[in-house]
């Protein structure tokens, strides 16, 4: 059912195709978590895709799930529509869109996104112990968005953002534009190491122009990797 803003809850159906396939038309998605009686909505401007080990036709060496399945990335395994929610640097709460056909892995960063309901919640988690920053700053970047939505790693991963089921308190929903968005931006993913972080993996998509979708920069010996290739 279409609503008022032109969006409508995704579907499993909606999120088995390839990552890559899939990735663009999150943009411009809302992500609606409610917490502790707290609700924000993120509207997505930036996002990335990987593929799991024997997803698609090219091997994807930036993924978790490239040498198989492990206790880390059994969410990335399915159902699509959950979240794979990891922890990043052993800090940093990081979420993903579980999609991929059946029985493969994959998934879809949120890199970036722009606040649109509950931005003083998402303000009082970002910035609780030092000065607040510009509002496009909120969610601008996966562990900022993480943040800001408040999911966490471990008790949220694997949270049903198609059915809305509670776990750990939260409850996730995805709204997916009724159209895609128009114009994409694609590019290397950001700070990516090696050969996945360069132009043979532009699985990186974002609303061109939007302020709140984060500065680009090269992973560890992927510029290198990106030259090699060129001059090849």
């Amino acid at each position: 059912m279409k609503n008022r803003d032109g969006l409508r809850p995704a579907t499993r159906a909606d999120l088995s195709g390839l990552p890559v396939e899939v990735a663009p038309t999150l943009l411009g998605a809302h992500l609606v978590v409610e917490l502790g009686g707290e609700r924000v909505v993120a509207r997505l401007t930036e996002v990335e895709a990987y593929h799991g080990v024997g997803t698609g036709e090219i091997p994807d060496p930036g993924s978790h799930a490239r040498s198989g399945r492990s206790a880390r990335n059994a969410t990335m395994w399915g159902p699509p529509g959950h979240l794979y929610v990891y922890l990043s640097h052993g800090i940093h709460s990081c979420v993903n869109v579980v999609c991929a056909p059946a029985g493969v892995a994959g998934g879809v960063l949120l890199r970036a996104a722009e606040i649109v309901e509950g931005a003083e919640i998402a303000r009082r988690r970002r910035f609780a112990v030092r000065e607040p920053g510009p509002a496009r700053d909120l969610a601008r970047g996966p562990g900022r968005l993480g943040q800001a939505v408040g999911l966490h790693h471990a008790e949220h991963d694997g949270i049903d953002a198609v059915t809305g089921a509670k776990q750990s308190g939260a409850t996730a929903r995805l709204l997916l534009p009724e159209e895609p968005l128009a114009h994409v931006a694609t590019g290397p993913r950001v700070g990516v190491a090696g050969v996945a972080g360069t132009d043979a993996y532009p699985w990186r998509f974002w609303i061109p122009g939007d302020p709140t979708v984060s500065a680009f920069r090269w992973g560890r010996g992927a510029e290198g990797a990106r030259t090699a290739a060129v001059l090849d």
